[in-house]
């Protein structure tokens, strides 16, 4: 490992030194043409650019030469830490450069505007490639070379803290290697609150301070296409640029797609730009994907166990980073519009009302000090877009590829939240709360409360029963409601109720894992928000339990239930599915979006007990509660309704690839079911249709019911024995993901069968489209 360390620390230095040579290239004939009549620069000016830089390749070329030798006549016992002291007693060097860098990019920038030939010459300076590529040379602008010294310094003890890591305490080394690393964090510490603010500034023409408050990727929408891009937030502008494709031996680099100075920029309504359709992606290439990633997050953790190097886990890490970044393209359908001051738009998709929210917030904070408007000349513009490689704080896309092995995976089950009360409101309001969850790297809206009307202190004490997919944060969502359905304002014109708070609260596993409810407050712009949750694991959550009574309908056979009422489909799920086809038809998000749990549980209590008010209750009650009740009542089924012996079969037949054996496999399997039980399902599918009827206005997709209802119907009283007893969390929530893809489809392929019969026909029916 030592070995292996100081290779890598090498190869670094190797490019390092290119670096700096690369620098020192165009030195010589400067300081040449400095003496004649006609000279590009003055010795001053040569002198201000690349002070020390000669110091410092000498200092790095004395380190190489002296390490090379060492490391290939190599020997457990062979000594390297005099070179890092030494190399470490050196830092007065970078010292002197540091303390200088401002003035050099300075002075570079003053002398491109000034002479268009050294501009030239300082965005083509050529990096020798090292190893592979030896005979191409990679181009680097002068800014970006010099900012080089100053970036290594910030990460030389990270090298010492590795090669430390893998040195004995008894290796003559060790003492060494610590004197080395003191005297490091001593230089970084003393010089960083220097650094870090030049690491986010460069300077404008005025000699003013361009800062970078924000940056990530998003998703734009052009001509109808979804394209990659990273977005940059300056003090003075706004600036998209994609990232170009990296070639071997070169850096990041990023082209310029557009910018807008924010005194300019405008956020647009839908009525102000022509109305251009959001492509969605279709649901099931959304869920192909997630499952594809945790596959081969499932395959990079089997490779660390096994002893095949780091080759194949690298190979699959490549994999997952493509397959992370087509979800990121293909998962957001919120547009976030901007727009110049000729009025040509720009159209951003995002996957939370948070982050849009976010954005808007900061640039209208930042406009109140941007009055001027300007434009850039092509090389400032592309001075900015060069200084982006060094700025940006977003350096990945950001996934779960992005997390290093020790990091929490997220929690995988649900989490019941109650939401309380909200204090601190200056005005009274009719005020409701949305909740989100991040799921895959992106967050999705999973249940809001009810609104509580003109009170400045909320008391909602609703709760809610949230599926999470390796979700690390909850964040919280307070709107008001308006009153009338007309736009507030232009820049709110793409929702109809104003945001007035927002926060967000990490979801500690060590907290959560404790199956107490645990009290917290989300504090937000002086508004605090109460909220209680708990956590179930996706085992314990998913637990069919055995029938226990007889009486009531949760928890009891479907027979049994429909034998005592002398029906044929349990009176719970039609005056359930009469209310919502009443009412909820166009209600977006029916049966996704959570129900209020206690009004759930109070419509359980009121079917258990036989209530003549039922209907009254529902009536009402939220129809978002009355869909959570129905789900409720499938998912307490001590067997599911396609039963435990069938299940089986049903996840085989769907897995067939000849349509014709499928199709007559699936109906045949159906027709096998008990009367009650298919009697039932023919009555819910009939329903789902309907519902799918509407979903230009609710968005509930085929696939979208049969994400909700798939694993309701068909998930089996007994887990498989090796996922409930599997010591591998990551294992088992990959085995969850397969199986409930394997319910959702199931589910969707009666649901997209022509040839099913409406529960009015006969059971013999079934069979005129197969032949066996």
């Amino acid at each position: 490992m030592r070995k292996w360390v100081l290779s890598g620390i090498l190869a670094s230095e190797e490019t390092y030194l290119s670096q700096l040579e690369a620098l020192l290239i165009p030195m010589k004939p400067l300081r040449a043409a400095a003496t004649t009549s006609q000279p590009m620069l003055t010795i001053q000016q040569i002198e201000t650019i690349f002070f020390k830089v000669t110091e410092l390749h000498e200092i790095h070329k004395d380190f190489y030469d002296a390490l090379l030798p060492r490391v290939q006549d190599w020997g457990h016992q062979q000594c390297v830490g005099d070179l890092f002291q030494k190399l470490a007693s050196q830092l007065g060097v970078y010292r002197a450069f540091v303390d200088n860098y401002k003035v050099a990019v300075e002075t570079a920038d003053k002398c491109c505007q000034a002479n268009a030939q050294f501009a030239e010459i300082s965005e083509n300076l050529k990096v020798k490639s090292t190893k592979d590529c030896k005979d191409q040379a990679a181009k680097n602008s002068l800014e970006t070379l010099l900012y080089k010294p100053v970036d290594r310094v910030t990460r030389s003890t990270l090298v010492l803290h590795d090669l430390l890591k893998h040195t004995p305490s008894s290796h003559p080394d060790h003492p060494l290697l610590q004197d080395a690393l003191r005297i490091s964090q001593n230089f970084l510490s003393s010089i960083n609150e220097e650094i870090t603010p030049r690491r986010q500034s460069m300077t404008v023409k005025k000699g003013e301070n361009r800062q970078l408050l924000r940056d990530r990727f998003m998703v734009e929408l052009v001509e109808g296409s979804r394209k990659l891009r990273h977005v940059f937030l300056f003090t003075d502008l706004l600036l998209c640029t994609k990232l170009k494709k990296q070639a071997a031996g070169k850096g990041q680099q990023y082209d310029c797609k557009w910018y807008v100075p924010l005194a300019d920029l405008t956020f647009q309504t839908i009525e102000d730009c022509e109305s251009t359709p959001i492509p969605l992606v279709q649901d099931e290439e959304i869920d192909a994907l997630k499952i594809k990633i945790s596959q081969i997050k499932n395959e990079i953790q089997r490779e660390k166990r096994t002893t095949k190097g780091p080759k194949a886990i690298e190979r699959l890490r490549k994999k997952l980073s493509e397959q992370e970044s087509l979800l990121l393209l293909m998962s957001p359908n919120m547009a976030f519009r901007v727009a110049n001051r000729n009025g040509k738009g720009f159209t951003f998709l995002i996957s939370s009302d948070y982050e849009r929210a976010e954005w808007r917030e900061i640039v209208r904070e930042q406009q109140k000090k941007c009055f001027k408007s300007f434009s850039l000349t092509s090389l400032e513009l592309q001075m900015l877009t060069n200084s982006c490689v060094k700025l940006q704080t977003v350096h990945t896309i950001p996934m779960t590829m992005n997390k290093e092995d020790d990091e929490s995976s997220g929690l995988y089950g649900f989490l019941n939240v109650i939401v309380h009360s909200a204090s601190g409101l200056k005005h009274s309001l009719n005020l409701y709360c949305s909740l989100e969850v991040d799921s895959f790297g992106y967050f999705v809206n999973k249940a809001k409360t009810r609104v509580y009307r003109d009170s400045t202190e909320p008391n909602w004490n609703e709760e809610f029963e949230i599926e999470l997919e390796g979700s690390q944060t909850l964040r919280l969502l307070c709107y008001e409601k308006c009153c009338n359905k007309t736009k507030q304002s232009k820049e709110d014109a793409e929702i109809a109720d104003k945001i007035t708070a927002k926060g967000q609260i990490k979801l500690d596993p060590q907290t959560l894992q404790n199956k107490d409810w645990q009290r917290a407050v989300i504090t937000m712009n002086g508004v605090e928000v109460k909220l209680s949750m708990k956590f179930t694991s996706r085992e314990f959550s998913l637990k069919r339990m055995p029938s226990r009574k007889q009486s009531g309908v949760f928890g009891v056979k479907i027979n049994a239930v429909t034998k005592r009422e002398r029906s044929k489909v349990p009176l719970i799920v039609r005056q359930c599915v009469e209310e919502i086809e009443r009412r909820g038809m166009d209600e977006v998000g029916i049966y996704r979006v959570s129900g209020v749990a206690t009004d759930i549980q109070a419509l359980k209590a009121a079917f258990d007990s036989n209530n003549r008010d039922v209907s009254v209750m529902m009536r009402e009650m939220d129809v978002n509660a009355i869909a959570g009740t129905l789900k409720l009542y499938f998912r307490e089924l001590p067997e599911p309704l396609f039963t435990d012996d069938l299940y089986p079969n049903f996840a085989g037949g769907i897995a067939l690839s000849d349509c014709v054996a499928k199709e007559s496999c699936m109906l045949n399997l159906l027709l096998s079911l008990p009367e009650p039980n298919l009697v039932t399902f023919l009555f819910l599918l009939d329903h789902l249709k309907r519902v799918t009827e509407n979903e230009s206005v609710n968005k509930m997709s085929l696939h979208n019911l049969a994400t909700v209802f798939g694993p309701t119907l068909l998930r089996p009283s007994e887990k498989d024995s090796k996922i409930s007893n599997s010591s591998q969390p990551i294992s088992m929530n990959d085995s969850w993901s397969l199986e409930v893809m394997s319910q959702v489809q199931v589910l969707l392929y009666f649901l997209q069968l022509e040839s099913i019969p409406t529960p009015d026909s006969k059971r013999q029916s079934l069979l005129f489209s197969t032949e066996v």
